[in-house]
């Protein structure tokens, strides 16, 4: 009798578990439901105005922007991986590492660099009309920057190394033989890459692609800042500007579409096509010898994107910041830091706190509403931060009108703004966008426990609870701190989400460079811009170090 009410007892608590799981993951997926529910709200004359007239220069606009950053990031990151991997040349080991640096620098940073750089009054066009002897910008043409191609030039050199660091570990994966096997039927490096390479790595260069398209669209400084009109402009325009929530809502939506047809579009173009390895005899990669000026093209091909993505902007902002201490040796440049440092630790904290627990309740149940439930708080990464602000304000506004009114009616006083305009808005909107970061860490770390070790913890008279807090936890510590980095990192670096959550008078780091950088102070702007990029470059060594262990008896 006592063995079989043991048993109950168990069921009910993996159930209760599994009931958690399914909850949370509904409440993380909320916004983004309000977000197309509110498709069918009328919006009346205001979304016919958009329709008419700004609404198809949005759609463009993302289109070529998503084509041209695309091609862009595919070619380099995909290409850049493949020479790394592959051939021999001097510095190939510096670059494996360096090549990802690009990633620490947030699009709209790199923006202000270069338009300090480049612009009429920037050194660059200063330096050729003393040269040349020029007076006035009619003497001579200068590519503008503050155009879609430049953005679409800024996205790439930030974004490819999304493609670089996933089609990298796929190539290290794959079986020499299946590459020696390509070379002995007379194929060339080129052909090998070509036929057996590439498709044996194209899911991971796709989803590489998906991600810098998905971060593309997410990006608001860099497209308001070049005056480049996007479906992320015109939702921060609606909100403020004209005052439409649900105008604005309705936006999102569109912008759902977009990023539901990037993933429907790679799964169509795949067909019914799969590429598998034949082969698990894994052997160290035997890299191409090439010599004379094929050496010096791999190391311009290198250099170029590590240089101008990163080297370049980076020593641009530490320059500007020597040269501007009175702006970052201030109580309220810190006050700035704090901040952003308080949020993201916070919501990094709550992320990793939730991840373990919906990992372990999908562990402990997995059964399909529970899947489901994880799958629906997965979505959150791949919405952009100004769809989930709107998706979070309207329920919360609602709900704050409700409060108020009940208070005022029954209590006699207001009790103003609980949730819309606060802190708690603002963290739950980075939890909703970046759980799926710390879920999939912390997903992988479990999935290294073995389940005898659930068994062993039950045989000796643990709980679930127990069993998690004694066994998995010590043994996931590091994962759980690498989920925690990566959030903390993802949270400094948002803007969309916090320009239009925040509360009154509150600024982070990336707010104070957006702000700095829209009233042309670009050399103010690069103390808290140069904080945000040498905080990104923590993920971008850990990332580095897992790449290079990936493939089976890698060789240092």
């Amino acid at each position: 009798m006592s063995a079989s009410l043991t048993t109950i007892k168990i069921k009910q608590l993996l159930n209760g578990w599994s009931l958690f799981t399914v909850i949370t993951a509904l409440i993380i997926a909320s916004p983004v439901f309000i977000v197309v529910a509110y498709v069918f709200v009328p919006s009346g004359e205001v979304w016919t105005h958009l329709a008419n007239t700004v609404l198809p220069n949005y759609i463009s606009n993302s289109v070529i922007l998503l084509i041209g950053v695309g091609l862009g990031t595919l070619i380099v990151g995909t290409g850049c991986a493949w020479l790394v991997t592959m051939c021999e040349f001097p510095g190939r080991k510096i670059f494996e590492w360096a090549l990802l640096l690009p990633l620490a620098v947030p699009a709209y940073v790199i923006a202000y660099t270069y338009t300090g750089l480049l612009d009429y009054a920037g050194p660059v066009q200063e330096f050729l009309r003393e040269l040349f002897g020029w007076r006035s910008a009619r003497d001579y043409w200068f590519p503008e920057i503050r155009t879609l191609w430049g953005a679409t030039t800024m996205f790439t050199l930030v974004l490819y190394p999304y493609v670089y660091m996933l089609s990298r570990a796929a190539f290290l994966e794959q079986s020499i033989c299946v590459l020696e096997v390509s070379r002995t039927l007379g194929r060339t490096p080129w052909q090998s890459f070509k036929d057996v390479a590439f498709p044996l790595a194209r899911p991971a260069i796709a989803a590489g692609t998906a991600l810098a398209l998905m971060e593309t669209l997410n990006d608001f400084g860099t497209v308001h800042f070049f005056a480049v009109d996007t479906f992320t402009t015109g939702i921060y325009r609606t909100w403020f500007g004209m005052g439409e929530p649900a105008a604005a809502a309705q936006l999102g939506a569109c912008m759902l579409i977009f990023i539901v047809s990037l993933i429907a579009l790679e799964r169509y173009s795949r067909g019914q096509a799969a590429y598998h390895h034949t082969t698990v005899r894994y052997r160290a990669l035997r890299k191409l010898q090439i010599n004379g000026i094929k050496q010096i093209l791999c190391l311009i091909a290198c250099i170029l994107p590590v240089f101008l993505g990163f080297v370049l902007p980076a020593g641009i902002l530490l320059n500007w910041t020597f040269a501007t201490t009175e702006w970052w040796m201030t109580l309220q440049f810190w006050e700035f830091a704090f901040n952003s440092f308080i949020l993201a630790t916070v919501a990094a904290l709550l992320a990793v706190v939730l991840a373990v627990l919906m990992a372990y309740g999908a562990r402990l149940q997995p059964s399909l509403f529970t899947k489901i439930g994880v799958r629906a708080a997965s979505i959150g990464y791949a919405v952009p931060g100004s769809v989930l602000a709107v998706g979070i304000m309207l329920p919360f506004a609602w709900t704050d009108n409700l409060i108020d009114s009940w208070a005022r009616e029954y209590l006699g006083f207001s009790t103003g703004l609980i949730l819309s305009g606060t802190i708690v808005a603002v963290v739950f909107a980075y939890v909703v966008r970046f759980l799926s970061v710390s879920y999939n860490a912390i997903e992988a770390g479990l999935g290294k426990v073995t389940k005898n070790m659930d068994c062993a913890a039950r045989t000796l008279g643990h709980g679930p609870g127990e069993t998690l807090r004694k066994v998995h936890l010590p043994l996931i510590r590091a994962s759980m701190f690498s989920a925690g980095i990566l959030v903390f990192v993802d949270v400094m670096k948002e803007l969309p989400a916090t320009m239009i959550m925040r509360p009154f008078n509150f600024t982070t780091l990336a707010v104070r460079t957006f702000e700095l950088a829209s009233d042309e102070q670009l050399a103010e702007a690069s103390s808290a811009a140069l904080a945000i990029v040498l905080v990104g470059i923590i993920p971008v060594i850990m990332i580095s170090r897992t790449i290079a262990k990936s493939r089976p008896g890698h060789e240092s």
